[in-house]
């Protein structure tokens, strides 16, 4: 049995089949990056694991505990959410406060941890990042790139099982990405279990576990980054690479 487990995931937007049946599963420690053309369902994907969107069909286990992602029961999307994390492309900060106080937010209100605590934990989580110089920054103070390392911080503050990153690089200026995809390699050398979805071929070769190509809402190849990107066995994710520009494992893109 995998430490997370995702089971009939299926997700519509009115009358388009996003993700069609989706199972798949993820151990611990695993980097997995979703790759695959825009609108074929990785972003939502990530959405339902947090229960962002309501799947109409839907299971997602993690460590042996079981959870209906169709739930309306608040509880049970707080107990979800206790044990996934999301890291969005528009960083999604409260611009009212600083970076120090942005890290302890869900500490403090959702863990319900003591401030002393809570402030000890985002001082090292923001260390981790980068970003201790930045402590009393508010977000209009800070680049993307600084901001979006700060929601890394945030998110791994929180101690998830799983993190979801959602194009952490997409919002940002081509001169940021690369502080951005730095601190993204710090914590998957860590032995943080990731689901990533991202356009930064170069790095999903340097960094994931396993690369999974979506296409029309389902997986249809699976392996990796070495399978997936110098030996695809799959028609459609050839002419999906050649038409990004990867051939033979070397991106012209980036």
């Amino acid at each position: 049995m995998s430490y997370i487990e995702i089971r009939g995931l299926s997700k519509r937007f009115g009358s388009n089949l996003v993700l069609d049946n989706i199972d798949l599963d993820i151990e611990k420690g695993q980097v997995v990056a979703l790759i695959g053309p825009s609108g074929t369902g990785k972003s939502t994907l990530l959405r339902c694991l947090n229960l962002l969107e309501k799947p109409e069909n839907g299971t997602v286990r993690i460590g042996g505990e079981e959870y209906n992602l169709t739930t309306r029961s608040a509880k049970e999307k707080v107990r979800l959410r206790s044990r996934t994390e999301m890291v969005f492309q528009q960083f999604n900060l409260f611009k009212q406060r600083n970076a120090l106080a942005n890290v302890m937010e869900g500490l403090t209100v959702v863990k319900k941890i003591k401030k002393k605590d809570a402030r000890k934990i985002a001082l090292e989580k923001l260390d981790k990042v980068g970003m201790s110089d930045r402590l009393y920054h508010y977000p209009r103070h800070l680049s993307g790139g600084q901001q979006q390392r700060v929601a890394i911080a945030r998110a791994l503050a929180m101690d998830p099982e799983l993190l979801l990153m959602d194009e952490p690089t997409s919002a940002l200026d081509p001169e940021l990405v690369g502080e951005v995809l730095q601190t993204v390699r710090k914590i998957a050398s860590e032995g943080n279990t990731i689901l990533l979805v991202t356009h930064e071929m170069n790095f999903v070769k340097s960094v994931a576990s396993r690369v999974i190509f979506l296409e029309n809402g389902k997986i249809v190849a699976d392996g990796t980054a070495s399978d997936v990107f110098e030996k695809p066995q799959n028609q459609r994710l050839k002419e999906f690479l050649i038409n990004i520009n990867v051939i033979d494992g070397v991106d012209y893109n980036i």
